[in-house]
């Protein structure tokens, strides 16, 4: 399996703080949906790959469970979410309608997802289809066949991959689609002929130490993909989230197998992009290595955990980390 050169510290590359996107699966899509919702104004799209309505949890693990995955409470209800959105943004705990309402967003859903039911990745279609400005232009919904995952192209073919309608971990779909690929030419339409033809990976992988963000269930090690033509700087940021399971097995270093093999280090070189992998640990409160949709990572004494909002512990840290990468070295 892969390693990654070790550099202990993530490192200041001036990144473009104009120009950065957000994607993530899952659990990842979730937290994705609280970074581009919290600090629009940091970013310009948005990628949310078998996932929910932002806010959905509100806080109670009963309601992610029963809303937010299955329906068995019924869908997600999109006007409570909305109140929960305007209460936060009375306190600025999230960012303005106009930031968000630019926004550019990709959802991909599978139709036969058995862990995220098409009726809650169809209530995010409508929030966001209400919170664009212009939905037609800044919206793309893509449904293929395929069970709950992150799909990959045939030429990623690799023995971690699992059959597109099958699923399970550890959920890289051989769908012979290249996600990563289809997100780009969404959010940079006027770049995707470069992206089509990227094929190699002409960069280093890194790994860093993660115990400087302070926050409850963070990995140890996180990771960051810079192509040859990024490591002076004049790059933009794509911060890709893995889904639960998906996350570092253990502190052996090995690279875990989404942050190898989910396509953006190949399409990396010819869009200009450095791709921050940060990593989610496996804990007795989140056992399967989620990010933090639904509260476990605040106090245990908050009555209204309030992850999905600035204030949010795991959101503070990955900010901190978009920070770092766009602060002159």
């Amino acid at each position: 399996m892969a390693q990654a050169a070790d550099v202990s510290r993530l490192p200041a590359l001036g990144l473009d703080a104009e120009h950065a996107s957000v994607i993530g699966i899952s659990s990842g899509g979730y937290m994705a949906n609280q970074m581009a919702v919290a600090w629009p104004s940091r970013f310009n799209s948005l990628g949310l790959v078998a996932s929910g309505p932002w806010g959905c949890a509100r806080g109670e693990l009963i309601l992610a469970l029963t809303q937010c995955m299955s329906t068995r409470l019924g869908a997600p209800d999109l006007e409570a979410l909305d109140e929960r959105w305007q209460a936060y943004r009375a306190h600025d705990l999230v960012g303005n309608a106009t930031d968000r309402g630019k926004l550019r967003v990709f959802i991909w859903h599978g139709t036969e997802d058995s862990i995220i039911s098409s009726d809650v990745s169809d209530a995010q279609f409508r929030q966001w289809h209400y919170w664009l400005d212009s939905p037609q232009q800044q919206l793309k919904s893509v449904e293929n066949v395929a069970e709950h995952g992150w799909p990959v192209a045939a030429a990623t073919a690799d023995e971690s991959l699992t059959n597109c309608t099958e699923g399970g971990a550890p959920w890289l779909l051989a769908c012979d689609r290249n996600l990563a690929r289809e997100a780009l030419d969404w959010w940079y339409p006027s770049a995707a002929a470069a992206v089509k033809n990227a094929d190699a990976e002409r960069g280093q992988l890194i790994s860093f130490d993660q115990h400087e963000f302070d926050a409850r269930g963070l990995a140890t090690t996180g990771y960051l993909y810079v192509p040859e033509s990024c490591e002076t700087g004049d790059c933009s940021l794509v911060v890709v989230l893995h889904g639960c399971e998906m996350g570092p097995a253990s502190d052996s270093g090995t690279v875990p197998d989404f942050v190898r093999l989910n396509g953006f280090n190949q399409q990396a070189e010819a869009q200009q992009l450095v791709v921050l992998y940060p990593q989610a640990a496996s804990s007795l409160a989140n056992p399967k290595g989620c990010w933090d949709w639904w509260g476990f990572s605040e106090s245990r004494w908050q009555i209204d955990p309030q992850q999905d909002s600035r204030d949010g512990r795991q959101l503070q840290a990955l900010m901190a980390m978009v920070d770092r990468l766009q602060s002159a070295p």
